[in-house]
């Protein structure tokens, strides 16, 4: 019998601790198996007609164990959260700790759930980051050198004061597994940039006066702040009740001149919601 133990971690982040006995793994072996078997072609053979003496001379035990475990796995996983009641909100992070034929198998796997926010008073500090925001010098017209401040200008630094307040100020702790699937992904894309334009990481990293570790601090920051960001802005959608109507929506597709384009937006009409409230909730918070 397969058992687990769970293990609650900070930044609601959980561990789970899986045992998995040597009989159970022989059953999956043989699912695996049964399922290369179906899909194996060998020359006089059609594919799934293979005799499965000949199939298990050509089945390579090493594809038979990974086949088990892109099925196997992602079935004890699911088993799992669904009887612990979690929630996860991104890919779970597996190790196979031990994994030897004859002996039980161990696997670890860590997940991140949706993380909790406390926004305290933020109509406050929002409030009092605006005011601090606003441009402290006189425009004096046909003073040298200066330009009136352009409402677009006022208008982004007014959301960038809200938005660096609600990091400031709000409790929202991001899992680590969270950010470090991202900043793999960021780290690799930057990487091939940098080789695109012809300089070496060294080169690159010099120019920017930072060490590999400060890259990798400075876009984790910036990941982090990201996440928290999002999760603060639906959290303050659910206390102040923004909502996304279909008179919004449909006036967002209504714009939009290319068929195509409108239907392809209206089958991802909920990415477009998504949009929409994030929009919604930083006006509300923009003209507190």
């Amino acid at each position: 019998m397969i058992t687990h133990k769970l293990e609650k971690l900070p930044k609601n982040t959980h561990e789970i601790t899986v045992s998995i006995p040597w009989e159970e793994v022989q059953k999956d072996y043989a699912l695996a198996f049964d399922h290369l078997h179906t899909e194996l072609a060998i020359e006089g053979y059609r594919k799934g007609k293979v005799p499965k003496s000949l199939a298990e001379k050509h089945l390579k035990k090493e594809d038979i164990y990974n086949q088990l475990v892109k099925t196997m796995l992602p079935r004890i996983y699911e088993e799992i959260v669904k009887k612990e009641g979690l929630k996860p909100i991104v890919s779970p992070k597996v190790d196979l700790v031990s994994a030897k034929e004859n002996e039980d198998w161990e696997v670890k796997i860590k997940l991140a759930e949706k993380p909790e926010v406390d926004l305290g008073d933020y109509k406050t500090y929002i409030k009092d980051a605006k005011n601090a925001a606003k441009t402290p010098d006189i425009w004096v017209p046909g003073k040298e050198g200066e330009e009136k401040p352009k409402e677009e200008e006022k208008g982004h630094k007014q959301l960038n004061a809200v938005l660096e307040a609600l990091i400031k100020n709000t409790k929202c702790e991001i899992s680590d597994i969270i950010i470090e699937d991202e900043l793999e992904t960021r780290l690799t894309r930057l990487l091939d940039d940098i080789q695109r334009l012809g300089l070496t990481v060294d080169a690159y990293l010099k120019s920017k006066n930072l060490t590999i570790d400060d890259m990798r601090a400075q876009i984790a920051k910036e990941i982090e702040d990201t996440y928290k960001i999002e999760f603060i802005l639906m959290e303050v959608a659910e206390k102040e009740k923004i909502n996304v109507e279909k008179e919004d929506l449909d006036k967002l597709f209504g714009s939009i001149q290319e068929v195509k384009d409108r239907q392809a937006a209206e089958q991802n009409a909920y990415f477009y919601a998504s949009i929409l409230r994030k929009q919604k909730t930083l006006d509300f918070l923009t003209n507190l």
